[in-house]
């Protein structure tokens, strides 16, 4: 019985799920992007370009004459290592087999550091989708922490085209770890400050 007993434990011990935390994000603030690495530009657009799902989609349009520009659509931070990040996004072009197409892709970013630092990449997705209209795209990153020297993954757009191409992306979604922290191009809307605003607050004092 007390072998049967301590199998029972050591299975219950090992169906405990993982707590994780989910961000979606599909531009209907009017957000773009955090950041980016090389020639494109990024824009909220609506109909008539191309929208997944809602009323707003972010259009990526390549700038540069040679590379692979790459904008950054999340950044996870307060990772450690083994911790296992899911990202996936939906992308747009109608070029099967050619350019212009894109992938997901990440990089590092050093504990203490920014948007901008970069400790190195974490590869990402080989698939460059159909090129017949919307197709999801998704990878799973599991993080090292290059024995504590970084803490973050950026999440990438990573284009494969010529300068003029355009892509378009939706609805993002990014699960890591519970107490981590996901950053995506969330705009905050400001208050109103008005001087009608002002004085009802010292009326209702």
């Amino acid at each position: 019985m007390k072998r049967l007993l301590a199998t029972t434990l050591v299975v219950l011990v090992f169906s405990v799920p993982t707590l994780a935390t989910t961000v979606t994000y599909g531009w209907e603030d009017g957000g773009t992007i955090l950041g980016q690495f090389g020639d494109l530009t990024a824009t909220n657009v609506t109909a008539p370009d191309p929208v997944y799902a809602g009323e707003h989609s972010l259009h990526v349009l390549d700038g540069a004459a040679s590379g692979t520009p790459q904008a950054f659509v999340a950044w996870i931070t307060g990772l450690t290592d083994g911790d296992v990040i899911d990202a996936c996004f939906w992308r747009y072009d109608t070029t099967p087999g050619a350019s212009p197409s894109c992938r997901i892709w990440g990089h590092y970013t050093p504990v203490g550091g920014t948007i901008d630092d970069y400790a190195g990449s974490a590869g990402g997705n080989d698939d460059y989708g159909p090129g017949e209209g919307w197709d999801e795209v998704c990878h799973s990153w599991t993080f090292d922490s290059d024995t504590g020297a970084r803490d973050g993954l950026i999440v990438e757009v990573r284009t494969y085209s010529s300068a003029g191409d355009e892509v378009w992306l939706d609805d993002l979604t990014v699960t890591a770890p519970d107490g981590t922290t996901i950053t995506v191009p969330l705009v905050t809307p400001v208050a109103e400050c008005t001087w009608s605003a002002i004085k009802a607050l010292y009326a209702s004092e």
